[in-house]
């Protein structure tokens, strides 16, 4: 007589756990955004037309997506550098840097906010002097990047560092005993294995910028066509009970959010996918 091995698991069966999530996501999730999509259709395809198109409007979508794809890039940068610095170095003071490294996360947007004002304003620590040198940053939309990279760098940081860390180092000595040079080592044997963590912490630093609007308010200045974000404009309307011109601008921001999002994810994909074939 056969017997049928059977897997458990501490979770239900497949049939009630996937019931659960499904019910989950759809309340949380997909729930208020059909909400969105449907208050939005609700005032037909002229009033949405108008809501979105306007100069206002669009400026705002320039200034949040370009800016959150330019911290994005430089935190990827930066990341990586911040997240190798702190695998392969010892240093004094290297578990003070780690653990700043997470102050983004636990401290409130609003007080970031109003921290970044004190430091880059014309009155500030190093405002005072960039403004000597006819650099302004707060309440320019350089200032809005200031404050979108400092909210996104923990995210590629804590996502590049556990896999530079479990890189063999045998790898690096071969490819050195091989006559390899140390940017041939890095761009042939280092980058391919941390890029794919490296595009997810680029996902998830610009996914969180894209949506950021305590921390950036405070330093934008929120000047019309000038340094008004998207979500500005959506609290805004929302003030003066426009609801269903905020809920479009919103529907705008979700389609091309998702639209990007998908397409980083796929190349993401297809560098893990170019890393398995390559092992």
């Amino acid at each position: 007589m056969l017997f049928r091995r059977t897997r458990y698991s501490v979770l239900p069966g497949f049939g009630l756990s996937l019931g659960f999530t499904l019910f989950y996501l759809g309340l949380i999730v997909l729930l208020p955004l059909s909400a969105a999509f449907i208050k939005s259709a609700q005032a037909g395809g002229e009033a949405f037309w108008t809501a979105v198109s306007a100069p206002r409007v669009l400026a705002s979508y320039r200034l949040s997506f370009g800016a959150a794809l330019a911290a994005a890039c430089f935190n990827a940068v930066l990341g990586l550098l911040l997240a190798w610095v702190l695998v392969r170095y010892r240093f004094p003071g290297r578990k003070l840097l780690d653990a700043l490294v997470d102050l983004p996360f636990a401290l409130p947007t609003a007080v970031a906010g109003i921290a970044l004002c004190a430091v880059w304003s014309k009155q500030g620590v190093l405002g005072q002097w960039l403004d000597g040198l006819g650099i302004h940053v707060a309440y320019t939309p350089l200032g809005i990047g200031v404050a979108l990279v400092f909210i996104g760098l923990p995210f590629v940081v804590r996502t590049v560092q556990p896999v530079l860390a479990d890189l063999d180092p045998e790898l690096e000595e071969a490819a050195a005993c091989l006559g390899a040079s140390r940017a041939q080592i890095f761009v042939r044997v280092l980058f391919p294995s941390v890029l794919p963590a490296l595009l997810t912490g680029f996902t998830l630093a610009f996914a969180r910028a894209l949506g950021e609007y305590g921390s950036v308010i405070f330093i934008a200045g929120n000047l019309p066509l000038v340094s008004e974000i998207a979500p500005l404009i959506i609290i805004t309307k929302l003030e003066q009970y426009d609801v269903t011109g905020a809920t479009a601008v919103a529907v705008v921001m979700l389609v091309i959010s998702f639209l990007l999002l998908l397409l980083i994810n796929g190349l993401q994909a297809w560098s893990a996918g170019r890393g398995r074939r390559r092992d």
